[in-house]
């Protein structure tokens, strides 16, 4: 019977158990397509990533990232937790550079490394520029989205779908309580605001569990297979975009923020963004975290 190694890797944390869970299989050309997606309905987790050789040589590998439910162009703890596996196993030549080249479905993702010695530090993957989408400004359908009251919701900024990539739909709320007290209602999103351009939800406040951080956020895909999201790369660099461009941070000359997410879930998470810009206009969005190494197993084929 043939098998496929997989590793499982906390992402966005420090210590085990926290963070957003992967499965990496680092060598993806074994596992055949047509059972990609279903490994990672069985194995049930946020997304599940397979290692393929790249199609341009001059890059490192092409990526493929699966949710339970179906393929994504991008994604941000899949890139990040990956980059970690491959270079904490050494499956990949990394001495005398701190950069990789990911072949994704949204184009080449430039990836970074911190590294002392054997120690990995701190891995960020720069995302392609903000998308600025369609705006909502009825309180009441978001407060109902919610399950919150309207004077939970904030009117300024507007809720936006944005994306680096992947679009959200950006809901400010009023404070940490109301995040923590929100939720989604599927049936809302699916009838009343499937015209956005997005079916993914992230939720913020400015207020956060942490005075050291900036926002506290929380995320919901259930199109994705995703109930709740312990920390979700992809979404947080618009989402700093968003920030910057509604000036609710420091956005001049580069906007550093720190989203922590995953607090509800019991899986604390912290996503470090970096928004830069030129002329009002955001010419960079980095988000970047360590990793935690947890597992390995086999998948039977």
């Amino acid at each position: 019977m043939k098998k496929a190694l997989y590793y499982l890797v906390d992402v966005f944390t420090d210590s085990a158990f926290g963070g957003n869970q992967l499965a990496v299989f680092p060598n993806g050309e074994e596992v055949p397509e047509h059972l990609m997606q279903q490994i990672a309905k069985e194995l049930n987790l946020s997304e599940t990533t397979f290692v393929l050789p790249p199609v341009n040589p001059q890059n490192d590998i092409k990526l493929r990232i699966f949710t339970p439910a179906q393929e994504l162009p991008m994604a941000g703890h899949p890139t990040i937790g990956t980059a970690y596996v491959l270079l904490q196993q050494k499956l990949l030549a990394a001495e005398d550079r701190n950069q990789l080249i990911f072949e994704e479905g949204v184009g080449d993702i430039a990836v970074a490394f911190e590294k002392s010695g054997e120690v990995l530090g701190q891995i960020t993957m720069t995302q392609p520029l903000p998308k600025f989408g369609q705006t909502v400004t009825d309180i009441q359908v978001l407060a109902d989205l919610l399950s919150l009251s309207p004077d939970d919701i904030l009117s300024e900024p507007a809720a936006q779908v944005v994306s680096c990539g992947v679009p959200y739909l950006y809901v400010p709320l009023k404070n940490l309580a109301a995040v923590k007290k929100a939720r989604l209602r599927s049936d809302v999103l699916e009838n009343q605001l499937s015209h956005v351009g997005s079916q993914s939800v992230f939720l913020f406040a400015m207020e956060t569990e942490d005075p050291a951080n900036t926002v506290h956020g929380r995320m919901f895909a259930p199109a994705f297979g995703i109930v709740e999201d312990p920390a979700t790369g992809s979404a947080c660099g618009p989402l700093g975009c968003y920030l910057v461009q509604h000036k609710l941070v420091l956005e001049q000359p580069i906007a550093h923020i720190i989203c922590e997410q995953g607090y509800e879930m019991e899986r604390p998470s912290l996503l470090y963004l970096t928004i830069e810009q030129e002329n009002n206009s955001i010419t960079q969005v980095k988000v970047g975290g360590t990793s935690v190494l947890v597992g390995e197993g086999y998948f039977y084929l």
